[in-house]
């Protein structure tokens, strides 16, 4: 295996077995919605639809916390996470905080 942690959302990976389990990692990235997206999205809300200026925010900021979530999981010595779950919250009224959690575990392949 490489030194790419594996993250998945089953309590398993397939094609390998759980040899430890290191305990429970998280990451999180708070995001901010800008003026310029907040005014584009009070627009986009009156018109009904997608709210495109805050999908590509939440799309970073998702990316972001599954590499905080790697990097946490690598500090604690693990190859991979099983059971990871995302969760989206708003803080304030212009904060939305994604985080993750899930299970940091050390894998091999199974012979």
């Amino acid at each position: 295996m490489s030194s790419e942690i594996i993250a998945v959302t089953t309590p398993m990976v397939q094609g390998y077995k759980v040899v430890k389990v290191l305990g429970i990692v998280h990451g999180m990235t708070p995001r901010t919605r800008g003026v310029g997206g907040q005014i584009l999205g009070a627009i986009q809300s009156a018109l009904g639809g997608e709210v495109t200026a805050f999908t590509s925010e939440i799309e970073k900021a998702k990316d972001e916390t599954l590499a905080r979530i790697k990097a946490n999981a690598q500090k604690m010595g693990a190859n991979g996470i099983i059971g990871v779950d995302f969760e989206t919250t708003e803080v304030f009224q212009t904060v939305v905080l994604v985080s993750a959690h899930g299970t940091a575990v050390w894998l091999e392949k199974e012979s």
